[in-house]
């Protein structure tokens, strides 16, 4: 599976994930295959791109799971959008609560991991689905940290709302990569998320426990908002997991600018301790998600590409893996072989095949030669 943007689609390319319209209708399931019209759909609901399957590459698995969490995202996506665009206007939300409570109820009490599928996006709808896939890994984290219901909610309203800023900000200027935003454009954003600030913090009726949460979320996100050499300080639980949660969303979704970050570039980033993430926290995202579980296929430093065939008992990085070049195991959790071998990446293509520019091929390609005609020059 590998994500292709709008303008690179082409005919015969078969979907991974099925595109659902503005109603929430399915139009394409998986496996379609792209015609020159549903290029043009695509292209017109306004995607950034689609995630699609390789000519071999069979049709995914899909758990009860995996297909309820899609369900949820589909359905759900509506809910937040009223929401959202209640509070950006400061009008009162009467679905915030009720939203925040069905999706603990969904994500907050599970006892297992889930497969974290992400959505496709449009300029349109980024921040909610942003939005909504943060409230979720919200709402999963929290109940691996066990916090209670209170303070369960209270993260959950905090990371339905934290991305009003960003929603504020004209289309127009949100389309725009961060190459292309000039000094001008960057000031103009800043201000959006210094009205979202002051909203939350004056203006707009929350529980005090969402306004902690999003005054310094904010801040440590956004950068925006008064600083308190306190709260700086100050270790809030609820705040580490919005922060985690959002990091996470951004690393792996679809974004107009580049390809979104795999799952184990994401956790490497979050893990590493000098980026300023609580370690605590990122193990509660953990504990949360299938990450580097048995059947992945994944790169090795040594240039290997090989399957994980047990999940890492300490370090999830660190998996048993079988090697496709020699059928060798290596449990990357010994430090020995740690310290030569480590997990690349997840495999982008199970492609092999090796691209070759057509002025090489055709000096190894030799004339044609017919039975029983006599070579007069060496061919290759």
């Amino acid at each position: 599976m590998k994500f292709v943007k709008a303008d690179e689609l082409k005919t015969g390319m078969r979907l991974a994930k099925p595109i659902y319209n503005k109603s929430g209708v399915m139009l394409y399931e998986r496996d379609s295959k792209l015609t020159s019209q549903g290029i043009v759909s695509i292209r017109n609901f306004g995607l950034i791109g689609v995630y699609i399957l390789e000519p071999a590459e069979p049709v995914p698995p899909m758990t009860r799971d995996d297909i309820e969490f899609e369900r949820f995202q589909a359905v759900s996506v509506f809910a937040i959008k009223e929401i959202l665009d209640d509070v950006s206007k400061q009008k009162e939300s009467k679905r915030l609560y009720q939203f925040a409570n069905q999706l603990i109820k969904s994500y907050g009490t599970l006892d297992h991991k889930i497969n974290f599928i992400q959505n496709l996006r449009s300029t349109e709808d980024y921040v909610y689905k942003h939005s909504l896939n943060t409230a979720i890994l919200c709402a999963l984290m929290s109940k691996q940290m066990n916090l209670d219901l209170k303070k369960q909610l209270d993260l959950v309203v905090a990371a339905t709302l934290h991305d009003i800023g960003t929603l504020m900000i004209p289309l127009e200027l949100r389309r725009k990569s961060e190459l292309e935003r000039t000094t001008e454009d960057q000031k103009k954003i800043h201000t959006y998320y210094v009205a979202a600030y002051q909203l939350f913090s004056r203006d707009y009726a929350l529980d005090a426990g969402v306004k902690l949460i999003l005054a310094v979320a904010l801040r440590r996100i956004f950068h925006v908002g008064s600083q308190s050499e306190e709260l700086e300080k100050k270790h809030i639980p609820e705040v580490e997991i919005l922060r985690t949660a959002y990091m996470y969303d951004q690393f792996t979704a679809m974004r107009f600018d580049e390809e979104p970050w795999s799952d184990v570039m994401a956790l490497r980033f979050l893990m590493d301790q000098n980026n300023g993430y609580d370690p605590d926290t990122v193990q509660a995202l953990v504990q949360s998600i299938n990450i580097l579980e048995p059947g992945v296929c994944v790169e090795l430093t040594n240039g290997d590409k090989g399957l994980v065939i047990a999940p890492g008992a300490i370090n999830v990085l660190q998996p048993f893996v079988l090697s496709f070049r020699d059928n060798r195991i290596y449990n990357l959790g010994d430090s020995y072989v740690a310290s030569q071998i480590q997990v690349k990446d997840v495999m982008k293509t199970m492609d092999n095949r090796h691209v070759m520019a057509g002025d090489v091929l055709k000096e190894y390609t030799g004339a044609a030669v017919h039975i029983g005609e006599h070579l007069t020059k060496k061919t290759y």
